[in-house]
């Protein structure tokens, strides 16, 4: 199994406790994600990220098919980072890490995602037609959202 990886790295004009009480809450997913991939959460229980938590959405991440996700926060250190972790989906792994610093104008957020594709060389051959550009295109639209969120004032 070919594993591949995402960083990303952005600095954000909040300190430490806004931005886990933004990024720490479930909801707030749906308003980083583009509009294009129809999420929905279907379950989560209202609460602030712990370990343990299951949230279960749909989305529609390429060619307008839908499919059900579900995640678990594995770990979650209050205002240094949390990891979510798919329990079924579109991936063979999925394994996404988010940390938060303190800087001296703010905080810098850093999230890592290493991710398989199912199917042996066809996923590896679909990562590299759209699987990897798809996901950098919602990772800069992330980008973007939370730059209008914290950094536009």
């Amino acid at each position: 199994m070919k594993v591949y990886k995402l960083e990303t790295v952005q600095h954000i004009n909040a300190n430490i406790e806004e931005c886990w009480d933004f990024f720490s809450s479930p909801k707030n997913l749906q308003l980083i994600t583009p509009n294009d991939m129809s999420f929905e959460i279907q379950d989560f229980d209202g609460k602030r990220m712990y370990p343990g938590q299951v949230i279960t959405y749909t989305l529609k991440p390429l060619l307008g098919i839908k499919i059900n996700w579900m995640t678990i926060i594995t770990v979650s250190q209050q205002n240094e980072y949390f990891v979510d972790e798919q329990r079924f989906g579109p991936y063979a792994l999925w394994h996404h890490k988010h940390f938060f610093e303190p800087t001296e104008n703010g905080t810098k957020m850093t999230d890592v995602v290493h991710y398989a594709l199912p199917f042996g060389y066809l996923g590896r051959l679909a990562n590299t037609i759209m699987v990897k550009n798809k996901l950098k295109s919602i990772f800069e639209y992330r980008y973007k959202k939370i730059e209008e969120t914290f950094n536009s004032k």
